[in-house]
């Protein structure tokens, strides 16, 4: 990576696995930070495919723009080259157990005793202490106890998973806000510190609204289906050739919806006079909505209601959605290079800046790919990376 990029000041030591960890570090990778993913030597790997196959897309994508290393972190010799390592970093990340980092002595007393700037962030399932610090944390379970499978799906379903792993990826993102955070703090007192967060924190965080009816109001809210659970109508529609969805607020757009269908009698309808009483009256509403809506392709009608201020759009399927002229025009993908994959592309960071644009990515590395480069940047000799690559260290 070019060395002029935002974050690329900064060294990474990438101890994360699976998705939650990885995803903070790949928000730090992205913007040109020197992010080292170290790995066990693969005589003594054990996880298998936690992460996905190394090949397959999904790993591809989310550990792109890095490099990798291997270092057996249990043998002395490999401890002592990781603390080394991390004399001369600014960020350790990793999403083991709590349990498992101490017994490993990789944990955020021991990094700081070696480097007391530097900034080290922790994802866990459920926080690194309390009664569930202990238990093995994944997105589904932090979906189900973080309240959203509940809130999730068609009333009198059951509880529904959502389709991304969404526990996952906002904890690796809130890691990565909260490093950024403390890079920027150490500017001014000279000290790193702990960041951490969870998928349980990170999932309850993202129910926002939902969360506060509970905390605010004793609400606890329910399945709502396709439906806004306040704001009505705001949901999906059938049109005579799929389905679009339709989001109103307020008296005036909801006017300028029955005008814009021809429902202009759905107006004077005391049933709809306001957003309580739609609300209440929900499943009639869109019913009658719905009647007006068969007679034109989807298409047709997202022209018709945001011309008319209505907001309104398309419900695409995945090589749908890839192949819209707005998807398109904010070119939401990059060409990188695997040694063994070849070129493919992966889905680029969402957050654009006007003064570091069009930055470099860089295919997601072999297991150990740049072990040798990468300890002798950090000013290991020949002789002593031969010694660990013989005695299966790295």
């Amino acid at each position: 990576m070019p060395d002029n990029l935002p974050l690329s000041r900064f060294t990474v030591l990438d101890l994360a696995r699976v998705r939650s960890g990885p995803t903070a570090v790949r928000q730090l990778a992205d913007w040109g930070a020197n992010c080292i993913k170290i790995e066990a030597p693969e005589a003594i790997e054990t996880t298998g495919d936690m992460g996905g196959p190394r090949h397959g897309p999904d790993f591809q994508n989310l550990h792109r723009n890095k490099r990798s290393m291997t270092l057996n972190l249990k043998d002395a010799v490999g401890h002592a080259a990781f603390m080394r390592m991390v004399e001369q970093a600014d960020v350790v990340v990793e999403n083991f157990r709590p349990d498992v980092k101490t017994r490993l002595k990789v944990d955020y007393k021991s990094c700081r005793s070696v480097n007391p700037r530097i900034v080290y962030g922790s994802v866990s399932g459920f926080g690194q202490d309390g009664p569930y610090s202990g238990r093995p944390g994944f997105d589904q379970i932090a979906q189900g106890m973080g309240g959203l499978m509940w809130i999730t799906g068609i009333p009198g379903q059951g509880p529904v998973r959502v389709g991304i792993p969404v526990a996952d990826l906002t904890a690796g993102m809130y890691t990565a806000m909260g490093i950024l955070i403390a890079l920027l703090q150490r500017e001014e007192t000279g000290v790193g510190q702990h960041v951490h967060t969870s998928l349980l924190e990170a999932q309850i965080s993202m129910l926002d609204f939902q969360a506060t009816r509970w905390i605010t109001g004793n609400k606890v809210p329910g399945q709502a289906g396709n439906n806004h659970p306040t704001s009505i109508p705001t949901g999906v529609f059938q049109t005579s050739d799929g389905f679009i969805n339709i989001a109103t607020t307020g008296e005036k757009i909801w006017q300028r919806l029955c005008r814009a269908i021809g429902a202009d009698d759905l107006i004077e309808d005391t049933r709809y006079s306001d957003g309580p009483s739609r609300l209440e009256n929900r499943d009639a509403c869109n019913a009658d909505l719905q009647k007006h809506l068969l007679d034109k392709t989807s298409a047709e009608w997202v022209e018709i209601l945001n011309e008319a201020g209505v907001a309104c759009g398309p419900i695409y399927k995945m090589d749908e959605m890839w192949a819209d002229e707005q998807v398109s025009h904010l070119d939401m993908s990059r060409a990188v290079t695997n040694s063994e994959v070849g070129e493919l592309n992966v889905v680029r960071n969402a957050v654009n800046l006007s003064e570091a644009t069009d930055v470099p990515y860089t295919g997601s590395p072999e297991r150990g790919e740049h072990t040798e480069t990468i300890l002798s940047e950090f000013g290991f000799s020949s002789e002593e990376i031969e010694t660990m690559k013989g005695n299966g260290i790295v």
